[in-house]
């Protein structure tokens, strides 16, 4: 099969003829159709995540046809249309686990980090990691809704019940997102990196209620805010603008360096937090809510063979909405 593989730490990818992987007990093999690109394959390629499986196919945002069930997998059919998302196995017996947090077990593994992705013909998933799609959706459509789509609900419900919520990036995460806080009936303001007209335009375009530049401050007091930007230095801009009592969440797996900041920024009992992974629950509910409101996708098509050039375009902020890597047409 063909596929885009990761030799070393701090790339790029190579094109490559790979063997086409087998599936083991519990597994599927899936001919993948589509496979949309996340900053954290970015955070992967370019050595800033430590000690990825080498060689490494990565992706975790996969969408294609089951092709091969392997011995004992039952949920799904041969042709049927199923999705992988970041997390690929998680143990079942730690007390992370027993306790729905399974986002945190210390044995987890991921996809396109730990278990080879979706930069490739083919894949082989633990069936119960993977999910059903909601009809509506083409294959490219319904991508980055595993990942972009996935953190961002986690992320909004970590949020809390914030009446006016901020982001903090306007990429594929959020341009997802604010579909979804608009739906729930809260007010969106974004701020995105200085002089960005355009992602500017395409957030008011989506509904948000404000736009502006991150160094700025939005025209009142939020509630919460959402930092899908991997740069430390907007936790203390997103304190400054949160009300007494608000939660600042930081979406990503990755994060440069958080200055220090006044105390003063963080009393009157403010909220940092992170978002680990996501469980499965998380993806039955977002995947059940999605068509109902309904959550539309923009995305920007790449070949496979061009996973490198979509990696830059993602890294320069030359993508609107989510890039998605073209694999097949294959009919099933």
């Amino acid at each position: 099969m063909r596929a885009m593989v990761l030799e070393a730490a701090a790339g790029p990818l190579q094109k490559t003829e790979y063997p086409r992987p087998i599936p083991g007990a519990g597994q599927i093999l899936i001919r993948i159709r589509a496979c949309a690109i996340c900053r954290t394959d970015l955070h992967v390629v370019d050595g800033e995540l430590p000690e990825p499986k080498l060689p490494l196919i990565p992706g975790h945002q996969i969408v294609g046809l089951v092709a091969e069930p392997g011995p004992g997998a039952s949920r799904f059919h041969t042709g049927e249309r199923v999705a992988v998302p970041w997390l690929g196995w998680t143990c079942g017996r730690c007390h992370f686990c027993a306790s729905g947090r399974e986002n945190l077990c210390d044995a987890a593994r991921f996809t396109g980090y730990h278990l080879d992705g979706g930069y490739a013909d083919y894949a082989v998933a633990d069936e119960r990691f993977c999910f059903s799609l909601p009809h509506g959706y083409s294959d490219l459509e319904a991508a980055p809704l595993m990942c972009a789509g996935l953190i961002g609900y986690r992320s909004l419900v970590l949020a809390g019940e914030a009446e006016r919520v901020g982001f903090y990036g306007f990429g594929a995460s959020a341009h997802i997102l604010v579909q979804v806080a608009r739906f729930q009936g809260r007010k969106v303001y974004v701020f995105t990196r200085p002089g960005d007209t355009a992602g500017q335009k395409f957030a008011l375009d989506l509904g948000a209620e404000w736009v502006g530049d991150s160094n700025k401050s939005p025209p009142e007091k939020l509630d919460s805010a959402i930092i899908f930007a991997p740069a430390g230095e907007l936790v203390p801009a997103a304190l400054r603008i949160v009300t007494k009592g608000g939660i600042v969440v930081c979406a990503g797996i990755h994060m440069s360096d958080i200055p220090s900041f006044p105390y003063g920024l963080l009393w009157g009992e403010r909220v940092i937090r992170s978002v680990a992974n996501l469980t499965r629950r998380d993806g039955e509910e977002f995947l059940a809510l999605a068509p109902k409101i309904p959550i539309r996708t923009q995305v920007e098509t790449f070949p496979l063979e061009s996973a490198n050039e979509a990696l830059q375009a993602l890294r320069t902020g030359h993508i609107r909405g989510s890039g998605v890597l073209v694999v097949s047409s294959w009919p099933g």
